[in-house]
Parts: structure tokens; sequence; C-alpha cells
């Protein structure tokens, strides 16, 4: 079997692989469910995934060091997974492939071509590892880290960075008087950081999930192309699922795909920050593609097969180079190996990579530290939260969340009523897709014995919860339940509040026991002139000139009275029709009264006993199904907010312990 054919299997097995995965995201027991598939093992073995929380929580999540074996590998071999498994590599080399497959051999070649704008993808990464990089730079806490290998980590990072610059080695080599330059700027963003490390604001953020492209993938998948196409939808979802901002998501994905038609894998060469952290790993791979000069003819057939654009007829960059073997099938004189670099013959001569000098990455890398504390300036991670932005339940207090939330998706895919959903800019411009509950959106509010979402975050974003912990039972019974906000009544759209109808949706619907909602009892006048009762026959009322009203409330909730504030003036109401209403025995039980309830000469007036929905805080947990289930359309009069959530103790609405 030819190398490009092993490569085409790979890129088959893993990208169906891929979908599989992405589809059995759901929650249900079956085969073709959740139950336990590694649903999140392509984000764990994406190293910038690991790289980006680690930065900026000090930690690594267990699962996430997956992505140290693929750094290991890319350092030995080169950047195989960005050609052999990464599946939104491989939807990126076929549509190049069907764009450019019939054009000429000079079109192929300039397509192909290296450009110096392939620099780009480091600047994406240097932003995105800056911004992460705040807790970095807490340098006055640093006694405060209890873990040696948070020291150990740091000091190896910077090493290397060091060990770098000296060498002179690709890509950020800087020579003579350049290295004074390159020094200089260091300390300018080393001492940025000691500035910026003072402020609380100064803390990491982490944004790699925009662009990164097992997220990027991962999202546009599950929340963009499979409701498109109605396909692998959660059992029992009447139809397909909703998307905030579906329009956003899918514009990114369209163009992302679609400018492979300008060039092959235009997002892996200019755009994809995990490419470009594998091409600094594996810039010097122990085996690698390299061209033997001695047999080359300079035929250039290989320029036209390179879409990594690697410049393999001249100086090949293995930082580049995605190991698809295009190059090795179509030279015909084996010019090109994939060997080990200490072979003899096949040692490159030195050769320029892409070009990124040290004063820029370092003054990217200081840009991205000083955005996040503008961005923090908004003060939506503080007393100006957004209360709109409910989290879901386990999510961590917002600083702590948006070090870890890497805009994967996987909670809104698990979401069995699909209540969660990608933020637009309600919860900042760092909080762009992350996770955040519309109760209007779903087939239900957030349901009170779920914690799905906890137990599928890649990243511990949403911490793992059990139902005793979420419920406030059991072992937790000293701490209360897991509050995500609370509800509202809003009494000037509210039924029985606003317009005197009988409406009680939103007490029957709560799931807390005993019940968040209660209900005060509250007798009305129903809208209209008085009624003359004229005479009685039985339980029959004769009324001058009645005609029962097309928009009246149910019988049941009906009374005849004389006084609001005389329960023995009030008689209920068993039926009517024109000219006669059916009354039952008024609340004294067989005491007659003059009037309309003796059956004699007298004035009286239909009356609506309503229910009015109140909210106990003590008990609501803010799952948003009254909100989802109120009747009232467009703006519902009950509204959950992220007020007296418990991942943020400060934001309570009680006075006291609740």
């Amino acid at each position: 079997m030819r190398i490009h054919h092993a490569r085409r299997l790979s890129q088959v097995f893993f990208l169906a692989l891929f979908v599989f995965l992405c589809a059995v995201t759901r929650m249900g027991t079956r085969w073709t469910d959740v139950r336990g598939w590694p649903v999140n093992w392509f984000l764990q073995l994406d190293p910038l995934t690991g790289l980006g929380t680690a930065l900026s929580t000090g930690t690594v999540f267990a699962g996430l060091l997956w992505g140290v074996a693929t750094l290991s590998l890319t350092m030995l071999l080169g950047r195989f997974f960005c050609g052999w498994v990464c599946p939104f590599g491989t939807v990126h080399h076929a549509l190049g492939w069907m764009r450019f497959r019939t054009r000429s051999f000079s079109e192929k070649s300039e397509a192909n071509a290296f450009h110096s704008a392939q620099s780009i993808k480091f600047y994406c990464l240097f932003v995105f590892l800056g911004m992460a990089s705040g807790p970095l730079f807490f340098l006055q806490r640093w006694s405060a880290w209890d873990s040696a290998a948070k020291t150990l980590g740091l000091l190896a990072a910077v090493g290397w960075l060091v060990a770098t610059w000296a060498s002179g080695e690709e890509p950020l080599r800087r020579k003579g008087s350049h290295r004074i330059e390159g020094t200089l700027t260091a300390a300018v963003v080393f001492l940025l950081g000691l500035a910026l490390g003072r402020f609380p604001a100064a803390v990491g953020s982490v944004q790699t999930g925009l662009l990164d492209p097992i997220p990027f993938i991962q999202r546009s998948l599950n929340q963009i192309v499979f409701p498109a196409f109605g396909i692998f939808q959660p059992e029992g979802l009447a139809g397909n699922r909703w998307t905030q901002g579906a329009w956003l998501l899918g514009l990114f994905f369209i163009a992302a795909v679609g400018l492979n038609a300008v060039k092959p894998r235009f997002y892996c060469r200019y755009a994809c920050p995990a490419g470009a952290l594998m091409h600094l790993v594996g810039r010097r791979p122990v085996w690698r593609m390299v061209r033997i000069t001695e047999r080359c003819t300079d035929c250039k057939r290989c320029e036209t097969v390179c879409d990594a654009a690697c410049r393999p007829s001249t100086n090949l960059l293995p930082g580049e180079c995605t190991l698809c073997g295009n190059c090795l099938v179509v030279c015909p004189e084996r010019a090109i190996t994939y060997t080990a670099a200490t072979v003899p013959e096949a040692k490159p001569s030195p050769q320029p990579a892409v070009h990124v000098s040290r004063r820029r990455a370092l003054a990217v890398l200081g840009a991205g530290l000083a955005a996040v504390p503008l961005i923090r300036l908004e003060g939506t991670t503080g007393r100006r939260f957004p209360p709109s932005v409910v989290r879901p339940p386990g999510a961590l207090p917002e600083p702590e969340f948006l070090r870890r939330c890497i805009k994967c998706g996987q909670c809104l895919r698990i979401c069995p009523t699909n209540v969660i959903q990608p933020a637009l800019w309600e919860a900042g411009i760092e909080g762009l897709w992350t996770p955040v509950l519309d109760f209007r959106a779903g087939t239900s509010g957030c349901q009170y014995r779920c914690v799905a979402c906890s137990r599928v975050c890649p990243t511990a974003a949403i911490r793992r919860l059990t139902l005793d912990e979420k419920h406030g039972t059991g072992d937790f019974a000293d701490r209360g339940p897991v509050r995500i906000g609370a509800a509202f009544v809003d009494r000037s759209r509210c039924l029985p509040w606003a317009f005197g109808k009988p409406c009680i949706v939103c007490e029957e619907n709560c799931p807390v026991s005993p019940k968040a909602i209660q209900t005060v009892e509250a007798l009305e006048k129903w809208p209209g002139p008085p009624l003359h009762v004229r005479s009685r026959q039985g339980d029959r009322l004769m009324v001058d000139g009645f005609r029962p009203p097309q928009n009246a409330p149910p019988l049941e909730s009906l009374y005849l009275a004389e006084n609001l504030h005389d329960s023995s003036r009030l008689r209920p109401i068993r039926d009517w029709g024109d000219g006669w209403i059916a009354v039952g025995p008024d609340s004294t039980e067989g005491e007659q009264t003059d009037g309309a309830g003796s059956g004699g000469n007298g004035a009286a007036f239909l009356a609506v006993k309503l229910k009015r929905p109140v909210v106990d805080h003590t008990r609501c947990v803010g799952c948003g199904i009254c909100e989802h289930e109120c009747p009232v359309r467009g703006v519902p009069a009950v509204r959950v907010s992220a007020e007296n959530e418990s991942r943020h103790p400060e934001r309570s609405i009680i006075v006291g312990k609740i």
C-alpha cells in the first residue's frame, strides 16, 4: 500500500469516528447514545486545549493529558495530527483537492506556493496564549502555588523560549543587534505581566476555542450541520434543535470551508492556532520529509500536490509539512523521502522557515496579556454582571468559568431539552459561544433531575454534579440545592395579576418540593355593568338582559356576588345562558340572604376567584420550567435571571443563610 493510500484510510477512519462520537453525544441507553463512548477524545487529543487551560488555571484536567502524547509524537514524526488525524484538516484537504484537481500544472503550482502570510496563524496562537496566561503573572501570590508541577511547567516554558532565542533557531530567530531589541521587548512584556498581576481583572481567559479546529468543527457539526439536515437528533425532541446565533456560527463555518476555493487548506495554512503550535513543536522532528538535492531534477511536480505549501522543491519546511505523502508519490526521481534526520544523505541545508520575529511574537503575546483586563473593564464578571446570563448547573464562578470554557458545545449537544444555547454578546465579547440557558428555546427548562452537562464538559468549566448535590439532599443537605438563578413574576404581564384571568401553570409545573411558586387567592369583579336579578327558580336566577361574556374564564372560578368582602354574598356559578344563571349554595350553607341570594329582586355582579403566583426565593433554584411553560407569549410573565445563583454568594437576594 502506498503512503497516500494509507493516509486517506486514516483520514476517512478518524473523520468517521469523529462524526460518530458527535452523533452519540445525546442522552439515552442505546448503543447510538452517549453511554460509555469517549465523546471528548478528539478534544483531549488537541494539545492547544490542554495548553490553554493549563496556562489559564495552572492545572491540567486529567483527560487533557492526551495532548502530551500528541505533542510528543509531533516532535518525533512531524505534524502527523494535521495530515492524518484532524477531522477539520480532512475536510479542508478533500475540498481543496476537489477544487483544484482539474487545474493546469501552473495553476496548481501557484495555488500551492508558499506565502509569507502563513505566519498569521502564529499571531493568532500568541494572542490566545497571552490571553490565557494572566494567572502566571500573579507573582504576589506565588506562595499560594501549592503544586510544584505549576512552577516546573512555568520554568520549562520560559526555558524553552530562552533556549530557542539563544540558539537562533527558527521560527523565532533574531540576529545581531536585534537580539537587544528582543531582550528589551521581552522585559517590557514581563513588566507588563507584573503590572497586570496587581489587578484582579488580569486573570486568564481561554479564547482558543474560537479558532481551535477541534472545538470549531465540533460546535459546527452539533449546532449547525446536524440540525440543518435533521439528523442525529436526541430522542423525543420534536423538530430540529434551536441554535441561538446560528447565522454567526454558520457564517464562520461556511467561510472556513469556502476559502478552500481560494487556496487548498486555506484555514490550516493561515488561521489554525493548533497548527501553529504543532509547527513550533515539530519544526525539527526526528523523522521528517527531506529533499535529496543530488537526485532532484527540479521538475516541480511535488509543488502541484503539496496542499500545505511547505516548499518541497526547494527548502522544505518540516514545520509546515502535514505528511500527506503526495510528494513521495509524484516524484519520478525519488528525490523526496521520509526518513530520520540523522541519515547523512538526507540532512537538509539550513533553511528559513515561516518568518515570525521574536520582537513581533512577544509584542503580540503582550497584546494578549493586556486584552483581558481591557475586556474585563466592562465589569460583566463582577458587580455589573448581566442578569440574563444564566449558566448551566455546576458552572464555576464566572472568572474561573471563562478560564476553562473552550466553546466546544458539548454541553449544548447533550442537553436533552435544548435549553442550553451558545451566547452571543450578552455575556460580553469573551463569553461568545459559551453556554447560557434560554428557557424559551427548548422543550422545557433545565430538568430538575438532569446533570448531563456536568458529566460531559471536557475541561471542568462545568464541574461534575450528583443529583444529591444538585438537590441539596443527603450529604449536601447543609449546603442546600444548587441554584442557577431566581424566578420573578412580572405582575404587569401575568394573567391573574394584570388581566384578571385564572392561571396556575407556573405553580403546577414547579418541580421543587415544597413548591417554590405558591399562590395567593384574590376575588375581583369581572368587568361589566351590574346584573339585575328578577327572580329565582330553584337554583336558577333570572337576570334581565344577561348574555354570557365571550371571553369569560372557566365557570369553576366564577361567582355571583353582591359584596366582594362578604363571603355570605357569594354563590358559585354552575351554568348559565341567555337571561339566566344557575348558582350553587352560598358559603353560609343554608342561611338565606336578601336580594340575589334569596332569589328576590336585587343587583349583583360577576366575580372571578384568582390564584396569583408569588415566588419563594428560599426554595427557587432557577430551573426555568415556569418561564418555559408560561402561556404569555413574547416576553413571558415569569422570567429567570442569574440573581441568587449559588456559584456567586455575593449575588444572593436573600438576607441570611438559605
